[in-house]
């Protein structure tokens, strides 16, 4: 113990933890920049000198905790996030006037179909000029073979009653029921095996082709359209789809003979 106590650099050495009211002032702040920030490492308040803790502060961001995000850090993701560069959104009013036309082209879309669907053969068949007329007026004829039971025809109803009011006024359209037995001898001569049967006849009642069973709208068109500008010929001249048996026809005299159907 008398070694020690008469030893001046052990008295020294121990002093700062003797005598804590005569520390020098910068090891007392160095202790307090510790204690303010006790999130960072110690290693980064052993920095005493103004310089060093200047050229420190990047150093002091890269040591955070981990999971800890900075006030610099998250000014910085915000203004990425409202990058300017970006395209905006519709406002508004353009996302009303964009359902507003959706709107209205589904009820376009809607009507049409159930105008379509309205047609039957019954409004052909009334709507039809008689076979003896349309031989007689001067105009090439489209002769439609069909029955009411036949699937087929019923189908093409819609796409028939389209062509026909294009050119009701230059083209006869007439229709003939299967199951009337007064059109026994138009069958025979027109070789009607399947239906719907279109048979084309020029302008003096010479068939020019027929189309048989389901097709595209086209076959029916465009040969409608060569018979109204009065070719010699059309372009679908015979052409056969998916059609009715006429075997399966339903045999019937009709009363009167005026009658087409």
């Amino acid at each position: 113990m008398a070694r020690v106590a008469s030893n001046p650099l052990c008295l020294h050495r121990f002093r700062p933890y003797l005598q804590a009211s005569q520390s020098s002032p910068s090891l007392l702040k160095s202790t307090f920049h510790y204690q303010t920030k006790p999130r960072k490492f110690p290693t980064v308040s052993c920095q005493t000198s103004p310089e060093s803790s200047e050229t420190s502060t990047p150093a002091e961001k890269e040591v955070l905790e981990p999971g800890l995000v900075s006030d610099d850090t998250k000014r910085e993701d915000t203004g990425a996030s409202q990058d300017p560069g970006l395209p905006e959104f519709p406002n508004k009013d353009v996302n009303k006037r964009i359902a507003v036309v959706s709107l209205l082209a589904a009820a376009g879309l809607f009507l049409s179909s159930r105008l379509d669907i309205g047609v039957s053969l019954t409004d052909l068949s009334a709507a039809a000029l008689p076979y003896e007329e349309a031989l007689s007026n001067g105009k090439p004829t489209v002769v439609e073979f069909y029955a009411d039971w036949c699937e087929v025809c019923r189908e093409l109803a819609p796409d028939v009653y389209k062509v026909e009011q294009q050119y009701k006024d230059r083209v006869n359209f007439v229709l003939l029921n299967v199951d009337n037995t007064k059109w026994e001898q138009e069958l025979d001569e027109f070789g009607v095996e399947g239906i719907p049967h279109f048979a084309f006849l020029d302008r003096k009642g010479n068939e020019e082709g027929n189309v048989v069973g389901r097709l595209p709208g086209k076959y029916l068109l465009e040969n409608v359209e060569a018979l109204a500008r009065g070719e010699a010929s059309i372009p679908h001249a015979r052409v056969v789809g998916q059609y009715s048996s006429a075997e399966k026809r339903k045999v019937r005299s009709v009363v009167d003979p005026r009658s087409h159907g």
